[in-house]
């Protein structure tokens, strides 16, 4: 799987590269800031979200519009990545984007956990993996968890679902997660860019853990419950390190993370006398697009590029959702501002 093609890349990447082009510039966000959310929505009606936005503008109105034009657009311009992509790149892409899956699976047995309804549950559905919306509609159809699991016979992660025997949900979609990461670390090469892929996804599961324990730990969750949580193969926070900092209290943690190299990112919003979470979880997903958009120059042609595009799209449409939400809900611009990833 680690073959290189060159003319593969070409393509893609240029494709990439004139679609991060017509992504909302940074300093756009301050401006949206001053907007009410009619403003918002009319701004975004003149981007790339306006197809989503006048087909949907008959069935939703306000922030319902937004947020399915956005879950909408984000989904189609993922799913385009797959079908113009070839070789290598195609499959690293399509594995890559499994994470959806991952993510939609996890939504619809959360859904008929809870007794949600089939349009309650399709309301947060973004079909962006190889699970297409006429799948996750069948899917949300169903009348159980079990009989969710029963649709998925066919698919990859079924090896994890049917060991469901009922209850709650949380270790089953630890069991996903981890899956997907296992899945997606073996599908790499070994050529340049896909050795810094392996490095940022490494990267991407160290700030997954370290939101795992921040969130945990100040839950009081036990040793036990903190382990099941976190996913192999991160790139600092492994072995003995790993198991170290599982043992540790709330406190203790604060003080046993400035020699990794993602303290710097959150040094300033961590203190023992009060640490946001969200503030936590925000500096983090800064750092890791940061990251990716600085390796992204290193090799032109690989999937480096395109990873980080899908990142900085991602970032713009929760950027985009922060905003309106924080307008819906009257928070002050300082408020909102600190929950964008910049």
């Amino acid at each position: 799987m680690g073959l290189f093609s060159a003319p593969a890349y070409a393509y893609i990447t240029a494709r990439v590269r004139a679609r991060k082009k017509k992504l909302i510039p940074r300093d756009t966000y301050p401006k949206l800031l001053n907007m009410e959310l009619p403003e918002i929505i009319r701004f975004i009606e003149e981007t790339e979200y306006k197809k989503d936005v006048d087909e949907l503008s008959a069935r939703f109105r306000g922030i319902d519009l937004l947020e399915h034009a956005l879950n909408r657009n984000l989904g189609a311009s993922y799913r385009k990545l797959i079908e113009i992509s070839r070789g290598q790149v195609n499959y690293l892409v399509t594995e890559y984007m499994r994470r959806w899956d991952i993510w939609n699976i996890k939504t619809i047995l959360r859904g008929k956990y809870y007794g949600a309804s089939e349009e309650e549950i399709l309301d947060y559905v973004v079909s962006a993996g190889e699970l297409h919306y006429p799948d996750l509609e069948s899917m949300a159809r169903r009348e159980s968890v079990e009989a969710v699991i029963d649709s998925l016979q066919n698919r990859p992660c079924y090896q994890v679902l049917k060991d469901y025997e009922g209850g709650m949900l949380n270790r089953i979609e630890d069991e996903l997660d981890k899956f997907y990461y296992a899945r997606l670390l073996d599908a790499i090469g070994d050529s340049p860019g896909e050795k810094l892929f392996l490095k940022f996804l490494q990267t991407e599961i160290d700030i997954k853990n370290l939101k795992t324990l921040f969130r945990l730990k100040r839950a009081g969750v036990d040793r036990e419950g903190v382990q099941n949580a976190i996913i192999p193969g991160g790139l600092e926070l492994r072995g003995p390190d790993l198991i170290r900092l599982l043992g540790l209290s709330f406190s203790e943690l604060i003080h046993s993370l400035d020699g990794y190299s993602y303290w710097s990112s959150i040094a300033d919003v961590v203190s023992e006398e009060g640490t946001s979470l969200t503030d936590v979880e925000t500096k983090l997903d800064a750092y890791l697009m940061n990251f990716a958009s600085r390796i992204s120059h290193y090799y032109p042609l690989s999937i480096l590029p395109v990873l980080d595009y899908i990142l900085h799209k991602k970032i713009e449409v929760d950027n985009l959702r922060i905003i309106s939400r924080g307008k819906e809900l009257k928070l002050s611009n300082d408020v909102i501002q600190n929950n964008l990833v910049m």
